[in-house]
């Protein structure tokens, strides 16, 4: 008979409070620790896309969003491989050693991109994120399983996605006030941020030493890391739930990796402003910090659209961990992917600023449904001494959804949504240049300026009309297609997986009437 810890069945959860109670010391520490990563870790992937696409002239890279892509696909790519077969290093090492290591890359890879200042040094800097990021996770989230149980593990999830939030929440606004000074800045001070791990780690108690201390006092030999995993990855039901998320992981990213260069280019924030202040803004410095606007208060900065959805589940993700508690595991992975699929389905259809944030509210809601779950699941279903393994095999759908999209995002907003490529074509087409080399040789972010120059239409109605004149929205409802196909896929896999856990059931009690 299977431990309980590993069946398919889901485990009744503990009560709402009971299951808050019954957290640790050690949930809480590691739950810390997450937080400052992931404080600094968004205070730059927020603003990567912003800083990696601006003018030479604003202080960014220059780069077009199709290149871009690419640094995109390898940090992806990077920090998405290296968990797949190395998750099982703190099964087997322990979290101390392996965390300290992870915060050691991460703090250098944020001061290569303070000290190099060119697409290349970003590009490094970002390498050496991604390869501390893919180190760092399996770790912290292998520690949060092994210190909880199945009858708090909603909940601890829910809680756990909540503080993390708490940093992407308040990383990208820091960010926001010091890219305003200089984007060095940005880098410098997230460097200094992720080193309070190291104070941390001070205080770390690891879970499971015990049975790393058994395996080291004894005669027998651990077997490859490699050939554990491969054997592993072998099970059917594991297999499928890693395929089926690849998709899924696809479609999920667009909100971070693309969403702040379309409203960069597409969202009129002011709108938002004037509702909230009336037409002369706000002067009030916490109401600017908080809401991401610019200095003068008149707009939200794209960093304050996208930031909704971390301070959405910031406040409000215990209250859905509460209710993902009630429905079955592939239920609440099932309805949060049909919301999400609604968000960009919104950010499709329309670039009024309330409607994006309408659409971030169901994004958000959607996210808090189904990405806890998606780790949760796997952590519930492994077997007891191979929990940060199977964490780590949680990294082989981001691994190739993320890296996909890492390129094909971008590529599809250059080709669909590019405000600078639709001006460029605008100035070819309609005759503002006769020569194309001239408008080959604007710098990017140049050419909508150069447009609402010889066009003499101010720069809000060109908005408008470019919007209108292109299929912008097609980028997002690409990947809401996307979405809808995985939610299929997940009904077909609860299902299945349901039949799979009956016959675990009966096999059970056959075994016990023997």
């Amino acid at each position: 008979m299977q431990d309980a810890d590993t069946t398919l069945e889901d485990v009744p959860q503990y009560p709402f409070w009971q299951a808050l109670r019954s957290l640790g010391r050690v949930f809480w520490i590691v739950g810390a620790m997450e937080m400052i990563e992931r404080l600094a870790y968004y205070g730059v992937r927020a603003v990567s896309t912003l800083y990696a696409t601006r003018s030479r002239r604003e202080g960014g890279l220059g780069a077009t969003m199709a290149r871009f892509g690419w640094l995109l696909m390898w940090w992806n790519l990077i920090q998405s491989l290296v968990p797949v077969f190395t998750g099982g290093l703190t099964d087997r090492y322990g979290g101390k050693k392996v965390i300290f290591l992870a915060t050691a890359l991460k703090c250098m890879g944020y001061l290569v991109m303070a000290w190099f200042r060119s697409f290349e040094g970003f590009m490094a800097g970002a390498l050496l994120l991604a390869t501390g990021t893919a180190i760092f996770k399996p770790a912290i989230q292998g520690t949060l399983i092994r210190a909880t149980s199945r009858k708090n593990s909603s909940m601890a999830w829910g809680v756990f996605y909540q503080t993390v939030n708490i940093g992407g929440w308040i990383g990208p606004l820091i960010a926001l006030q010091m890219r305003t000074i200089d984007w060095k800045y940005v880098f410098y001070i997230n460097a200094a941020v992720i080193c309070l791990n190291f104070l941390l780690l001070l205080t770390y108690e690891e879970p499971g030493r015990e049975s790393r201390a058994a395996w080291k006092g004894g005669s027998g030999a651990q077997p490859s890391l490699w050939r554990a995993a491969l054997g592993e990855l072998r099970k059917p039901h594991l297999a499928a739930y890693l395929l089926i998320f690849s998709l899924w992981w696809v479609m999920f990213p667009m909100l971070w990796d693309v969403l702040p260069k379309y409203v960069e280019d597409w969202v009129d924030t002011s709108v938002i402003v004037r509702a909230l202040f009336g037409p002369d803004g706000t002067q009030s410095p916490v109401w600017r910090f908080l809401l991401g606007m610019d200095a003068a208060g008149l707009r939200i900065q794209p960093e304050g659209i996208v930031n909704l959805n971390a301070g959405m589940i910031m406040l409000t993700c215990f209250l859905f961990a509460g209710l993902s508690a009630k429905m079955r595991a592939t239920t609440s992975l099932l309805v949060g992917t049909l919301l999400i699929t609604g968000a960009l389905t919104l950010f499709g259809l329309s670039c009024h600023a309330w409607s994006a944030v309408a659409a971030m509210v169901v994004f958000s809601v959607g996210e808090m449904l189904a990405s806890p779950k998606f780790s949760e699941f796997l952590g519930n279903i492994a077997p007891k001494d191979k929990k940060a393994m199977w964490i780590g095999f949680s990294q082989a759908p981001i691994l190739v959804g993320w890296t996909i999209e890492g390129k094909l995002g971008p590529w599809l907003y250059y080709i669909f949504s590019s405000k600078d490529r639709l001006a460029r074509l605008e100035l070819l087409h309609h005759g503002f240049t006769p020569e194309q080399t001239a408008v080959a040789a604007l710098p990017v972010g140049a050419a909508f300026g150069r447009l609402a120059e010889v066009s003499g239409i101010p720069a809000p109605e060109l908005t408008r009309k470019l919007y209108a004149s292109y299929a912008v929205g097609t980028t997002w409802l690409f990947f809401a297609g996307l979405g809808v196909v995985s939610a299929v896929l997940i009904w077909i896999y609860g299902r299945w997986i349901r039949k799979l856990a009956a016959a675990e059931r009966a096999r059970s009690e056959e075994g016990k009437a023997r």
